[in-house]
């Protein structure tokens, strides 16, 4: 069978593979008995960029039969998966996670987030740890997305970023047409488009930090009011 990623692909994901530092497993999610019409071509593409270094791995689990563990990690759609890091000999949950599969832009977030977890260093501005350092409220992003959408990674990377400084944010990248009703719940009509905290918050387009901070702000502020 032809793989998804040609020999080229491959080429380049190696050398970006050059700079992962600690080991990365990715917990892949799928169901034997909902419509789930990107699974198989997910896990596929998950279990070939694996194999491009031998710091990855992955583990493939069925959101069904391995509820309690997809309530541990917070993954509650399908095709559904989270990346955690190695620390000490145990799995450490970033909170960093992806809803449908991660094609055209959004392959670029999947390659950069394995790097980003690997080093374990968000990257983020001296002023956004500090902000994030300081939660006492737990943050929830959605970040909404289409494979032709060349905006949407730095929306994703940014929310995933933000997840891995903090223990208090969770971050997810959902794949907008394969999961419509939510799209539509929270009235997504253009894309990168970033729920916080389940509608209390939106930020519609790829921003700076200082401006998702803002926002976050914004919306921790209506939830006490």
């Amino acid at each position: 069978m032809a793989k998804m990623l040609d020999q080229n692909i491959q080429k380049q994901v190696r050398e970006v593979f050059a700079d992962v530092q600690e080991p990365v497993s990715i917990l892949f999610f799928g169901s034997k008995i909902q419509n789930c019409e990107y699974c198989e071509q997910t896990a596929e593409m998950l279990e070939e960029i694996v194999a491009l270094s031998d710091k990855l791995h992955m583990e493939v689990y069925d959101l069904e039969e391995n509820a309690d563990l997809a309530e541990k990690y917070h993954v509650d759609k399908v095709p559904g998966f989270t990346m955690v890091g190695h620390k000490d000999g145990q799995l450490v949950d970033y909170g960093i996670r992806f809803a449908g599969i991660p094609a055209g832009h959004e392959f670029s977030s999947l390659v950069h987030d394995l790097v980003l977890v690997s080093k374990q260093d968000s990257g983020l501005s001296p002023a956004t740890r500090e902000f994030l350092h300081g939660l006492d409220q737990p943050v929830n992003l959605q970040v909404f997305v289409t494979p032709t959408c060349p905006y949407c990674p730095r929306a994703v990377v940014l929310a995933h970023q933000m997840a891995l400084e903090s223990e208090m944010v969770q971050a997810e990248m959902v794949e907008a047409t394969e999961f419509p009703e939510l799209a539509d719940r929270y009235g997504v009509s253009g894309v990168p488009h970033t729920t916080i905290n389940f509608g209390a918050g939106e930020l519609i387009g790829a921003a700076p930090e200082a401006m998702m901070i803002e926002q976050i702000k914004e919306a921790l502020v209506k939830q006490v009011q």
